[in-house]
């Protein structure tokens, strides 16, 4: 699988905030099949902040995060996850 260029990101646990390492990326919601639309977020070259209008999971960038990475790291979505595996059998 190749890698995206856009970091996907997910609230299945439903925490209060999700820190990212990307100001630029998109949230899936949930873990599929229970994922709403994926929503690209952009929270500006300024922006430490920004809530989906989807799930309202509340997204806060922490520069000390690779790109793709996520606290909880949880909340990083993949396609080869096992999840997304069993949800398309």
């Amino acid at each position: 699988m190749a890698d995206k260029a856009v970091p996907h990101f997910h609230n299945q646990d439903g925490v209060p905030r999700v820190r990212v390492g990307a100001r630029e990326f998109m949230c899936i919601g949930a873990l599929p099949p229970f994922d709403h639309p994926h929503v690209f977020l952009d929270m500006g070259h300024g922006g430490d902040e920004i809530i989906c209008q989807y799930c309202s999971t509340l997204f806060g960038y922490d520069a000390r995060l690779k790109p793709d990475g996520a606290e909880p790291a949880a909340s990083i979505w993949r396609d080869d996850a096992p999840q997304a595996r069993v949800a398309a059998e």
